[in-house]
């Protein structure tokens, strides 16, 4: 019995040198070591152990271990050099032109918002208007008081506000109470003209809609002098509009409130209403508001350090989500800040 593995050793081991290829190893592996569904010759062998005496057993058995442990180096050794041999012949019968240019890595883009607002800062930076940056986490005072909004003043509920564990402290609801900022630290004292916008994020406690969001850039905008006129706000706005949708988009200008500005317009551009989400979109109007605009409140200047008697301004504020709506067509505020790819790559 113990010539028959001997036997059964030294055919395996012939075969095993013999094989070339991983599918001749996976049959070679399955001959004498088994599968699921049928026994292996090692196996086979195992079987013929009940069938010996008790003194034949030992003997056989301990052999039976010494072949099979044979038998899985061997097979170890032989799928490595299968492999190897397998590598060889792949890399002779392939050509590698390593003059041709590698597979270039996937590259981000921008934003869809930070190309709006890079072509709204490139449009006021030619109207003659400076960037500054404000703070987004503000006090209570900057983002209302100092507006013309002091505690318990009603105009305070027009903005859904979120507030911080820090009396006091909140994130801004507006880009205006840069306009402030600006003032104090540019005016020289409220003796220096101003031309500047401010662009930058900002926060809200609202419901999300295909039109609303809870956060969203803005871009303030702040003019001061002596003798500046709505004209001035309706001209700068119409030139604005001219440069960031092209000569025929048409906007209008419609009586608002806002406490900082008095008088004070809301600042629209004709979307159209060709289909249900248009009528959505502009509430059935077929114009979407992308501006807040009026002259600077006389206790605003003041609050600034301006003489309200002798200086004058306009100021503004824009979402540059609403306008990359309109300048994109994009049918749903919401896609902005989904981080969906197959939205974002398409800018």
């Amino acid at each position: 019995m113990l010539a028959s593995l001997d036997d059964l050793e030294r055919q395996a081991l012939d075969e095993l040198a013999g094989v070339e290829t991983h599918e001749a190893l996976h049959a070679w592996q399955a001959k004498y070591f088994g599968t699921k569904r049928s026994k292996g010759a090692l196996e086979q062998a195992m079987a013929t152990l009940a069938t010996l005496s008790p003194e034949e057993r030992p003997a056989f058995g301990k052999r039976v271990n010494e072949v099979k442990q044979t038998l899985l180096d061997a097979l170890a050794k032989r799928q490595a050099a299968v492999k190897a041999a397998e590598l060889e012949k792949a890399l002779n019968a392939e050509t590698l032109d390593v003059t041709l240019p590698g597979t270039p890595p996937p590259r981000g883009r921008l934003h869809p918002s930070t190309l709006t607002l890079r072509r709204i800062i490139q449009i006021f930076s030619r109207l003659g208007f400076e960037v500054y940056r404000s703070p987004e986490v503000e006090t209570d005072e900057m983002n209302f008081g100092l507006l013309n909004m002091p505690p318990e003043h009603p105009a305070r509920d027009m903005w859904d506000t979120f507030y911080t564990t820090r009396p006091g402290v909140l994130l801004r609801t507006h880009t205006s109470p840069g306009q402030i900022r600006v003032m104090r630290e540019r005016g020289a004292n409220g003796t220096r003209p101003l031309r500047v916008i401010l662009p930058g994020m900002v926060y809200r406690y609202e419901q999300v809609t295909a039109r609303s969001e809870m956060q969203f850039n803005q871009v303030e905008g702040l003019a001061i002098g002596r003798n500046i006129t709505f004209a001035d706000l309706k001209g700068t706005m119409a030139e604005f509009a001219r440069q960031m949708f092209g000569s025929a988009a048409r906007i209008r200008f419609r009586c608002s409130y806002f406490p900082f500005t008095e008088p004070s317009v809301e600042v629209d551009v004709y979307w159209g209403l060709a289909t249900e989400r248009d009528r959505m979109i502009t509430k059935g109007t077929g114009w979407l508001e992308i501006a807040g605009a009026g002259m600077v409140h006389p206790t605003v200047l003041r609050n600034g350090g301006y003489d309200p008697a002798v200086w004058s301004g306009f100021a503004f504020g824009m979402g540059p989500e609403r306008q990359a709506m309109r300048l994109l067509g994009i049918g749903d505020i919401r896609y902005f800040w989904q981080n969906d790819l197959r939205f974002l790559e398409q800018f």
